[in-house]
């Protein structure tokens, strides 16, 4: 029976104490089992070396998964009603209480201590209600303070249970947690999900998930813990292809990455969209025309038609120089080359090695025949190192380069915005405005929208090798000569250590490369860029342009998918306007619509005023139904004619005030980012963030578009119409932006607002 709040949290305490000695022993027995794998050193068999490497990297993944859980390591449990004994033997806990953790912990006879959120047995905790409550009697949130039992939230389901007594303490776990301050990272929703978001996280692997949900509905939170569902349930399917998770900037990436480690999964790919080409970071891109061009699907025909310009005939024959002897290079010959090299269907850069070839083949017996004629007489002396002297010839080498140049995905792509002739040959159809519009100089920076042109690029080019990256075979033969002299004095040792089978100077040689490629799958996900993944989580997925979707189907054949969004949202200039219109050309119908309906994060006062304001404008909005009401409506100041800034100054202070201890977010157009920024840094020095990198201060000064999936106590928005502006007259990026608050919305301008303002 329950007792006192005082007498509840020392019982809950002690056993919370009893987990975490738990872990500890578990991280000890992993640390020691490392140290002994490792002083194993390099001896044993090869297959012992392989087997030692898969251990040690099986012993430090679970010791960075149990590090992560560290902090809140349990946070629910759940008292059940009287069952049978069958029933309660099915279940694994019986009518004992289940405790709800990051991870599952057994003690060492293997009695269950705690139950992975991600279990079935967990699920009642996410899913029971009044009206269904799945034999739960009562659900509770421990709320920790380091390893501390800070605070108890109690649902009671069943009515019957003060009636026998028990107690029930705190108002619910989910007021309590969206009373918190903001951090500047995400924090994980696992103790306070709710039944709708619960049914969305655990759905089945295959196929595509859109969550479609307005703003402060958890989106990404489901996403991210639907992702740690996935990888638990379904481990043995996505170990080895691996789960990519993409967001839309990389300070939203930064505002995210903590999570997953915190739901006990490390192993997760996490890439902002303009990281998705190994080796590329691109900005974004700032002219809307440009993004439009670049997002539509006929781009990938304008680069396949890159590509195949390329693969160019000669003008006129063309004189070759081999070894003094003068040779023709036949229009003919180039043309049947590259015919005979088409053929084989490989991409740009392997089938230029079948062109090589036929060139190289048609020009030795050109040669072969010219130094017969010389001879004047046919010979049977040896000729087969014709084709090497020919290709080997600068003359021919030229050639061969002017028809068919090997070509980087980079150096296409740049060379084709920087020479319009080359743009108007691959997209004669494109409007002349459009073709002006790509055009920039060579070796300007790539951004978002250039990297699913990279990619396209890549998968039509195929590996580019470079003479320079090839391996080093002298070094490597000096390897085995110094690992031959090594085993010569090593006969006694290795047969005291117990090795069997005969160990050659080859493998030893080549152990480094046999321990690269014990990598896990996200690590070599990363730097592959044809990897397959068993599972993508696309965040703010309708701001995806054609060609990024076509990216990112690429990267999962199975088109195994979680989308999440809000249509109402989009700002980018190649956007969506509907899931249909954003993933029919991919999915067809084969896709789920899920919608989330409750509004966890907004105010109402605030919530209801962005609505106005959205509906205003004509966007086809659902509205989330806003859990609290709030305790301050907007507030909105008008002030003349350049006193944005100063009145910012002035009025930035009240605002701290109320957000004292959380974070506070200014959010500016672009024009006047660089003034907002040095005016706020004046001021408050060490306390402002700025941009990406900003949010671990308690002052963000920040773009719209950078604010995206971000949240703060407090927002104040400068002169709305000129975010209005920025996007061609759209409202998305001033519905995000009045949207991101949990407690405060502060409005200065000077210009007209945007309709629906009025009404707030």
């Amino acid at each position: 029976m329950s007792g006192t709040i005082e007498q509840d949290l020392l019982a809950e305490s002690q056993y919370v104490s009893r987990l975490y000695d738990r872990l500890d022993e578990l991280r000890a027995e992993k640390v020691q089992q490392l140290a002994r794998t490792r002083a194993t050193g390099a001896v044993g068999t090869f297959q012992n070396q392989s087997e030692r490497d898969s251990f040690a990297s099986l012993y430090e993944d679970r010791i960075a998964q149990l590090d992560a859980v560290q902090d809140r390591l349990v946070f629910g449990r759940l008292d059940l009603a009287e069952q049978g004994e069958a029933q309660a033997e099915s279940n694994g806990a019986g009518n004992s209480p289940r405790y709800i953790g990051r991870i599952g912990l057994s003690d060492e006879e293997l009695n269950r201590l705690m139950i992975d959120w991600r279990a079935s047995e967990a699920a009642p905790f996410y899913q029971a209600t009044a009206l269904n409550p799945r034999g739960v009697r009562r659900r509770r949130h421990l709320m920790l303070k380091g390893r501390a039992v800070a605070g108890i939230e109690d649902d009671v389901l069943d009515g019957t249970w003060l009636d026998e007594g028990h107690t029930h303490h705190g108002e619910g776990a989910l007021m309590a947690a969206l009373r918190e301050k903001r951090t500047g990272r995400m924090g994980d929703i696992v103790g306070t999900i709710q039944a709708e978001q619960d049914a969305i996280i655990r759905a089945d692997l295959p196929g595509a998930v859109v969550v479609q949900g307005g703003p402060g509905t958890g989106k990404t939170a489901v996403a991210l813990h639907r992702a740690a569902f996935l990888l638990y349930e379904y481990r043995e399917r996505l170990k080895h292809a691996g789960v990519l998770i993409v967001g839309p900037s990389n300070s939203f990436m930064r505002y995210i990455e903590r999570v997953l480690p915190s739901l006990g999964e490390t192993g997760v790919v996490m890439s902002s969209v303009g990281e998705l080409y190994h080796g590329v970071h691109a900005g974004p891109e700032t002219a809307r025309n440009v993004a439009r061009v670049k997002g539509r699907l006929s781009m990938a025909k304008v680069i396949g038609a890159a590509v195949r310009n390329r693969q160019r005939l000669l003008a006129e024959d063309r004189t070759v120089v081999v070894e003094g002897t003068r040779l023709t290079l036949t229009r003919g010959m180039v043309r049947n080359a590259r015919e005979r090299a088409r053929h084989t269907h490989k991409p740009y850069n392997e089938a230029r090695e079948t062109f090589t070839k036929v060139i190289v083949g048609d020009l030795a017996e050109q040669l072969r025949r010219k130094l017969e004629e010389s001879a004047g007489q046919p010979s049977a002396a040896d000729r087969s190192y014709l084709p090497q002297e020919v290709r080997e010839s600068w003359d021919v080498r030229v050639a061969i380069n002017l028809c068919w140049m090997p070509m980087t995905p980079q150096g296409l792509l740049s060379e084709l915005f920087a020479k319009p002739h080359l743009l108007e040959a691959a997209a004669p159809r494109m409007s002349p405005a459009d073709r002006d519009a790509l055009f920039r100089p060579a070796g300007s920076p790539f951004t978002e929208a250039d990297v699913p042109l990279l990619d396209e690029a890549a998968e039509l080019l195929g590996e580019f090798v470079n003479p320079q990256d090839l391996p080093d075979t002298s070094q490597y033969e000096r390897d085995v000569e110094n690992a031959k002299r090594a085993l010569d004095n090593m006969d006694t040792m290795l047969a005291n250590a117990g090795i069997d089978g005969v160990v050659t100077a080859e493998q030893v040689a080549s152990v480094n490369q046999e321990t690269a490629a014990s990598a896990s799958a996200a690590e070599r996900a990363v730097s592959d860029r044809t990897w397959a993944y068993g599972h993508i989580v696309v965040d703010e997925a309708q701001e995806l342009s054609p060609m990024q979707w076509r990216l990112l189907v690429r990267r999962c054949p199975m088109k195994s998918f979680t989308i999440v969004g809000d249509i109402a949202q989009t700002s980018a200039a190649s956007g969506a306007n509907s899931w249909a219109q954003a993933l029919e050309p991919f999915f067809a119908d084969r896709y789920k619509l899920e919608e989330l309906t409750v509004n966890y994060r907004t105010p109402a006062q605030i919530a209801d005023a962005a609505v106005r304001v959205a509906q205003a404008a004509g966007l086809r909005i659902t509205t989330p139904q806003a859990v609290r009401e709030g305790d301050w409506p907007p507030v909105i100041t008008t002030v003349g004619k350049g006193e944005l800034i100063q009145s910012l100054i002035e009025q930035l202070p009240g605002e701290l005030e109320y957000s004292a201890g959380g974070l506070q977010a200014v959010i500016v157009p672009q024009e006047l980012l660089a003034a907002a920024r040095a005016a706020v840094t004046e001021l408050y020095t060490e306390r402002v963030g700025t941009g990406s990198g900003g949010l671990a201060q308690d002052i963000v000064v920040i773009s719209a578009r950078e604010s995206k999936g971000l949240e703060f106590d407090g927002v104040m928005i400068v002169e709305p119409a000129l975010l209005v502006a920025e996007v061609d007259g759209g409202v998305g990026d001033l519905y995000v932006a009045m949207t991101r608050t949990t407690q405060r919305l502060h409005v200065i301008h000077n210009q007209p607002l945007p309709a629906g303002f009025t009404e707030a």
